[in-house]
C-alpha cells in the first residue's frame, strides 16, 4: 500500500470534510469519506451513479444532515443544518439543471429570491441590472443579451448566469454538478474558461463529472467513490484515464503513485 503524501499547497484547506457518514433507512450512502479543497483548486469527484458522490456534496450544501463526521471551513468547524447555512459560509451549488427560471431574464435569475430593494421597499431594477452587467462581464465580456428569457440562451450562457449568481453572493467554494453535460464543443470550451477564471480568483471547486476530458482538463486532484466509500484520491497529473476507470468500475486503487491525503493536506 502506498503512503499518503502531502501534495497540496501548505495553506489551510478552504473546505475539509472529515470521516463523513450518512445513511438512509439503514443503507449507508456515505461511509467514512474525507475530502478537501484549497483556494484556487479544482477537485473532481467521480464514481458510478449511486457511488455516493452526489449525496456527499448535498451534505456539504446543507441539503441533507450529516450523521457523523466533521466539516471545516478555513480551518474552523461548522454546522451545516440547511442550505442557508452553507450559503452563509460561501458554499454555493450549481446543479446540472442550473435551477434557472426559464421565463425570467438573466438579471431576474441572478437575484431570484434575493432581490435588491429601494429604500421604499420596491424592486431596485436599476441597481440589479448594473450589478448583473458587472458580474456577467467578469466571466464573459461578450454576454450582453441579459434581458431576454434565459430559455433562449445557449447552454454556455446559461452557465454564465448560474455561476454569476454564486459569485455575486460571495461564493468561496463551488459545487459544480456535470457543468458540461449536453453542451457542444464551443460551449464546453466556454465553461472550461469560466472554471479557469474561478480558479484564478481563488474559488475552490468540487467538480462532479463523468466526462474524462473535463476531469483531466480542469482538475488538480481527483477522488473516486464506490459504494459510499473513497477508492482513492490522487493528483490528476499522476494517473491515467484507464487507471481512473479501473477505480470507478472495479474499485481498484492506483498503487504505482502515492495517494493524496483525503484530509489535513496541510499537515507536515
Amino acid at each position: 500500500m502506498s503512503t499518503p503524501v502531502n501534495t497540496s499547497p501548505s495553506t489551510t484547506p478552504l473546505i475539509e470534510m472529515r470521516d463523513i457518514h450518512k445513511a438512509f433507512h439503514g443503507v449507508r450512502a456515505v461511509e467514512g469519506v474525507s475530502l478537501s479543497v484549497h483556494p484556487g483548486e479544482v477537485v473532481a469527484l467521480l464514481g458510478h451513479n449511486g457511488a455516493g458522490k452526489s449525496t456527499l456534496m448535498k451534505l456539504l450544501a446543507g441539503a441533507f444532515s450529516i450523521d457523523s463526521g466533521e466539516v471545516r471551513v478555513a480551518g474552523q468547524p461548522v454546522q451545516l443544518e440547511s442550505p442557508a447555512d452553507s450559503q452563509k459560509l460561501g458554499i454555493e451549488t450549481i446543479y446540472q439543471t442550473l435551477a434557472l427560471a426559464d421565463n425570467l431574464d438573466s438579471v431576474a435569475n441572478l437575484f431570484l429570491g434575493r432581490e435588491l430593494l429601494t429604500r421604499w421597499g420596491t424592486l431596485d431594477d436599476y441597481a440589479m441590472e448594473k450589478a448583473a452587467r458587472d458580474v456577467f462581464h467578469r466571466l464573459n465580456p461578450n454576454f450582453k443579451n441579459i434581458r431576454v428569457p434565459v430559455r433562449s440562451l445557449s447552454g454556455g450562457q446559461r452557465q454564465v448566469v448560474a455561476i454569476s449568481r454564486a459569485l455575486y453572493f460571495n461564493a468561496r467554494a463551488l459545487i459544480m454538478d456535470e457543468p458540461c453535460a449536453a453542451l457542444g464543443p464551443e460551449e464546453t470550451r466556454m465553461v472550461h474558461e469560466l472554471v479557469r477564471k474561478l480558479k484564478a480568483s481563488g474559488v475552490g471547486i468540487f467538480l462532479i463529472s463523468h466526462d474524462m476530458p473535463d476531469v483531466f482538463g480542469l482538475s488538480d486532484r481527483l477522488s473516486v467513490m464506490k459504494n459510499g466509500k473513497t477508492v482513492g484520491t490522487y493528483r490528476t497529473s499522476d494517473v491515467t484515464e484507464d487507471e481512473v476507470l479501473g477505480m470507478i468500475i472495479a474499485g481498484k486503487k492506483v498503487t504505482r503513485v502515492a495517494e493524496c491525503f483525503g484530509q489535513q493536506e496541510s499537515a507536515p
